[in-house]
């Protein structure tokens, strides 16, 4: 099993579907990447990826990633500075919690989208959609190639 092929059509479908729902509430932007491994820090690796899909490049800086790696089981939530700077502290943890209470049971789909939900609630909170809001990033989940 690899990142591409870790969750089928369906899960895949399921999962962007999570994405285009929380975001129809919110000008927030929410991405998911899978890799098979991260090969350093794990919150470093999200921030590279996070930089490599041009996540900082929104007009509101708030975008969010949820980076995984299958391999090595690791998991990493971060956000862009506009949303850093008004969610909770412990915001981040407890979404990766919601997320892992569901991956314990083998849930991985339902774990991400769980945790996409979380995050788009909390986007609409502190970015309420806006009536010229567009789409700036894909809700599509991406691959690494490692």
């Amino acid at each position: 099993m690899n990142a591409e092929n870790f969750f089928n059509a369906e899960q895949r479908q399921r999962i962007v579907s999570a994405i285009e729902h929380a975001e129809l509430n919110t000008s927030g932007e929410i991405r998911v990447h899978v890799e098979n491994h991260c090969k350093k820090d794990v919150m470093d690796r999200a921030c590279q990826v996070f930089s490599s899909l041009n996540m900082q490049k929104t007009h509101l800086r708030n975008g969010v990633l949820i980076y995984l790696a299958i391999k090595d089981k690791q998991l990493a939530i971060i956000g862009d500075v506009a949303i850093n700077e008004k969610v909770a502290d412990d915001f981040w943890d407890s979404t990766k919690t919601i997320i892992l209470n569901e991956f314990k049971k083998g849930q991985f789909c339902d774990g991400l989208s769980k945790g996409i939900e979380s995050v788009g609630e909390q986007l609409q909170d502190f970015f309420p959609y806006q009536s010229d809001d567009i789409n700036e990033l894909s809700d599509e989940i991406s691959f690494g190639k490692n």
